[in-house]
């Protein structure tokens, strides 16, 4: 039996979540289905990060267990001719059987993009989150830097969220625009459910001028999920992927490339 890491990418726009479902489109199962015709018998996978229907993934990092005797190459080339056209296995590689794609990491990063255009874009449909007034990212990227450090998030929290504690340690944030693109980039050890996209929504009512930069440290401090922005939508946010101990020698995950 040999343990095997993997790196996917995909579009999330079809799909309800990452995680399987009964009776709906997943990325977890239509994953499954290709790595199983590959192996010829049932597999199943565990993922870094659990994403939610509508977001996409630049480097989701998962590990299976098989039998079979197939080569990286083999794994990567013959899934992918499984796969639907929104789904894509970026490299395999065989790892230590003490691995595990969730527990093992040691960092997330993700990333929001949105369009800053009063005109809608046809080619950045569900890629991008359409804000029509202007956004001040410079006073949203001062707001997000009293969120670094080791807190209590719970004001960014979803009411649904499954995590024992809502402490988690946000080690790098960061506000930039691109042309008509402004972007957020979050790293942390891990994430709470919503947790990007409630900040996001926060710091676009402080980029529309609705609220001052100070906002976001007294969001923070009354831990309040009510008195925050609203949650920001799905199609604008990316998992840029894990970060794991050197010791696995597996890949960074990508650097985005979206926008350029």
């Amino acid at each position: 039996m040999t343990r095997w890491a993997a790196a996917i990418e995909y579009a999330g726009s079809a799909y309800q979540g990452w995680q399987r479902q009964p009776d709906r489109p997943s990325v977890q199962a239509a994953l499954e289905a290709g790595l199983s015709g590959v192996a010829a018998h049932p597999l199943r996978v565990v993922a870094a990060g659990r994403t939610d229907a509508g977001v996409h993934a630049c480097g989701q990092v998962i590990h299976f267990d098989s039998e079979a005797p197939r080569s990286e190459l083999s794994w990567v080339l013959g899934t992918n001719s499984h796969l639907p056209d929104d789904i894509s296995l970026c490299w395999v590689r065989a790892i230590p059987s003490d691995f595990h794609a969730r527990y093992s990491a040691f960092g997330r990063r993700y990333r929001y993009v949105v369009h800053n255009r009063r005109a809608r874009s046809a080619l950045l449909n569900r890629r991008a989150v359409r804000v029509v007034l202007p956004l001040d990212e410079t006073c949203m990227h001062a707001a997000a830097q009293a969120l670094l450090g080791l807190h209590d998030f719970s004001a960014f929290r979803a009411a649904g969220c499954q995590s024992r504690t809502p402490i988690r340690q946000l080690t790098d944030a960061r506000v930039w625009r691109k042309g008509d693109f402004v972007v957020l980039d979050l790293r942390a050890n891990a994430f709470l459910h919503h947790m990007v996209r409630n900040i996001m929504g926060s710091l676009i009512e402080i980029g529309l001028g609705r609220q001052p930069a100070s906002w976001a440290a007294e969001l923070l401090a009354g831990r309040d999920r009510n008195a925050a922005g609203a949650t920001a939508p799905a199609c604008g946010l990316y998992f840029v992927g894990p970060e794991y101990p050197p010791q696995f020698d597996l890949p960074d995950p990508p650097e985005p490339w979206f926008p350029a």
